[in-house]
C-alpha cells in the first residue's frame, strides 16, 4: 500500500471524511459487527485509519478490547487523539502483524483490502492472530481481492453478501465473512 497517500494533509482531509461523510458507513458497519461479537471479545480493525469504527463499536461495546493497526503513523496518531483510551492503535502491516498468536476473537477491515499490496500473505497473519473459531469480516467495494483471499483462506468457511453503507454516493458495498 502506499502510505504516503495516507500522510500529512492527506491524512487531516481523511480524518473529516471519515468522521463527518463516512460516519453513517461506519455506523451500521459497528451495529452489523456488535450482533455477533461475544463478550468480552478482542477486536482488531486492520487499516483503522482515523480510529472512526474503533469509535463506533467502542460507543454500543464498552466491553470489548479494541485495537486497531494502520502502516501509516498520521493515521494511527489521529486516532488515537480520537479514540483517546478507549482503544490502543498501532503502527503495522498487515501481513506481518505485530500480535501473538491467537489474540483477537475478531479481525475487521473496511474499505482497506482494496489498498493491500499482498492480500494473499495478510491471510496467515490474520489465521495465526485469530482465536479458534474466530471470525475476519471484510467491508470493502467490488473491486477488493476477495477471490485472492478466498484462495489464500482455503478450508474456511466463507460468506459474502452485498452491504448498504447508508451513503448516497456509494450505496453498497461488500461483507465478506471468513471464520476459521
Amino acid at each position: 500500500m502506499h502510505t504516503h497517500t495516507f500522510e500529512g494533509p492527506h491524512t487531516r482531509r481523511y480524518d473529516v471524511l471519515a468522521r463527518r461523510l463516512l460516519r453513517r458507513a461506519y455506523r451500521r458497519i459497528a451495529a452489523d459487527l456488535v450482533a455477533g461479537t461475544p463478550d468480552g471479545a478482542d477486536v482488531l480493525d486492520v487499516g483503522t485509519g482515523p480510529g472512526v469504527l474503533l469509535m463506533e463499536l467502542a460507543e454500543r461495546r464498552p466491553d470489548l478490547r479494541l485495537v486497531g493497526l494502520d502502516l501509516s503513523e498520521d493515521m494511527v496518531t489521529l486516532a488515537q487523539k480520537n479514540l483517546g483510551d478507549r482503544a490502543t492503535v498501532r503502527v503495522g502491516d498487515v501481513t506481518a502483524l505485530p500480535f501473538a498468536t491467537d489474540s483477537f476473537d475478531l479481525v475487521v477491515t473496511s474499505f482497506s483490502a482494496h489498498h493491500w499490496d499482498d492480500p494473499a500473505a495478510a491471510v496467515p497473519e490474520i489465521d495465526r492472530v485469530l482465536r479458534p473459531g474466530g471470525r475476519f469480516v471484510l467491508y470493502d467495494f467490488g473491486r477488493a481481492p476477495y477471490d485472492t483471499i478466498d484462495h489464500a483462506a482455503s478450508g474456511w468457511t466463507v460468506s459474502h453478501d452485498r452491504f448498504r453503507t447508508g451513503l448516497p454516493f456509494f450505496p453498497r458495498s461488500y461483507r465478506h465473512v471468513l471464520t476459521s
